[in-house]
């Protein structure tokens, strides 16, 4: 069963720095792609920063120079390191992974929990 198990989110002022740490159980699980979505109150979920399966990070707009995004080789660990962090990254942190479930032979998406990231003004 693929689970995905994020830690790191909490209360920081503005400025300030977290790292997000997902660790992700994959059993018969071929990753295609794996990273980081947010979500803050009233919007809609939105990409933060992923790895596809070859390693090549992919950042939105507003994480680029900011926050960067790291795994072990086995894609089991799935780091956000983030710097700078203003009142608008206030939001729930989700990890996320797409690819194909070989146990039920087609493709899946799973999703972590999610932790709560607050930047304070």
């Amino acid at each position: 069963q693929v689970q995905l198990v994020e830690s790191g989110g909490g209360l920081v002022q503005a400025g300030g720095s977290l790292r997000l740490s997902c660790k992700a159980s994959l059993p018969s699980f071929t990753i295609n792609i794996i990273g980081w979505y947010r979500q803050a109150a009233g919007k809609q979920r939105e990409r933060v920063a992923t790895l596809h399966s070859s390693g090549r990070p992919s950042y939105a707009n507003f994480a680029q120079g900011r926050f960067t995004i790291s795994s072990n080789e086995a894609k089991t660990t799935i780091d956000l390191q983030m710097n700078n962090l203003t009142p608008d990254d206030t939001a729930v942190y989700y990890c996320y992974t797409g690819g194909l479930d070989k146990a039920r032979e087609r493709p899946g998406d799973y999703w972590g929990q999610g932790t709560q990231v607050t930047v304070s003004s």
